[in-house]
């Protein structure tokens, strides 16, 4: 070997520790976890223990940021317009990444093109409460009182699951329910206490306390099956409306173009935090079940989302206002 294939090989060998050390130095400052919803819901609570538990994954503390607007669209787009450098990510649902795509025909961003999923963390079915004094006992009752009267139903904003929960059952049923959109789920809330509306479909989390005290009757669950944390609540099939199965899942996204090997590092971090027992268990106590799928999976299961969510929207005739 002569004197300059001899230093070429030197300097490639000497190359590989640093392209390593590089790679592992992923992330040497905080990470933001933006959430396109106000501090408080229950996608915020989603979000701080999927920051906590990256934390103490990645040795880099991961900081959650509010950016709440238009129905997460302001949230979710100030990530896809973020440097795609794995310091900026999105921790969002449903409503926000693929449903917002046909409700909201200025949506800035298409979440197939202009976002890579990470993982797809947990999926919660909706739960739906009435208010105190509203003479309902069950599901059935709702609908036939609706069938009389008009009554009227709160949720955490347009374009979000709790929305399309709601507007699914009217189509079902056969019943006419006026949405009362809320910004985020704790104003929804205050909303059902207060009598304000009738009934809310949010996220169980945020509604099973106030259950539990007396303040508010469950109905049901959109959920294929009943939930292990509300064993004792019906589901909307179990009800007598087939075809409402809805469930918000939460999902962790990187801009397109953020580096292959940082989507994978954030990847399998995400499936070693998210395995862990008081994780898991963070999650489940709020009503749902564990998904944790790889970005290839995700991608698949997104983009069925938003086809499925199109044909919803188109057949009712909904509008994001």
């Amino acid at each position: 070997m002569n004197r300059r294939s001899l230093l070429a090989a030197a300097l490639a060998a000497g190359a590989l520790p640093c392209g390593a050390a590089a790679a592992a130095a992923y992330p040497d400052r905080p990470v933001r976890l933006v959430v396109p919803f106000p501090p408080g819901g229950p996608v915020d609570a989603g979000a701080r223990i999927m920051a906590n538990a990256l934390t103490a994954e990645l040795g880099q503390s991961v900081v959650v940021e509010n950016r709440a607007g238009a129905g997460g669209v302001v949230g979710v787009d100030a990530v896809v317009k973020s440097e795609p450098d794995g310091y900026t990510l999105s921790f969002a649902s449903t409503g926000a990444v693929a449903v917002n795509q046909s409700l909201i025909p200025s949506t800035p961003y298409d979440c197939r093109r202009d976002l890579v999923p990470i993982v797809i963390v947990s999926a919660i079915p909706m739960l739906m409460v009435a208010k105190a004094g509203l003479p309902v006992a069950s599901l059935a009752d709702l609908i036939a009182l609706a069938k009389r009267k008009p009554l009227t139903y709160g949720t955490s904003g347009p374009g979000g699951t709790p929305h399309l929960s709601g507007e699914l059952l009217k189509q079902r049923a056969g019943i006419e329910l006026t949405h009362v959109p809320y910004r985020g789920a704790a104003p929804a809330v205050t909303a059902i206490l207060a009598g304000e509306v009738d009934t809310v479909i949010l996220d169980p989390l945020v509604l099973l306390p106030h259950v539990r005290e007396g303040k508010a009757r469950a109905l049901a669950t959109t959920g294929p099956t009943r939930s292990p944390a509300m064993p004792d609540i019906p589901t909307v099939a179990e009800a007598g409306v087939p075809g409402v199965e809805v469930e918000n899942w939460y999902a962790m996204l990187a801009p397109t173009g953020t580096p292959p090997e940082r989507i994978a590092r954030l990847w399998e971090i995400s499936r070693t935090a998210l395995q862990k027992a008081a994780v898991s268990r963070s999650f489940t106590d709020q009503g749902g079940r564990m998904v944790i799928s790889g970005p290839e999976e995700s991608a698949s299961f997104i983009s069925a989302e938003v086809t499925k969510w199109a044909e919803v929207v188109r057949a009712g005739h909904l509008r994001a206002d």
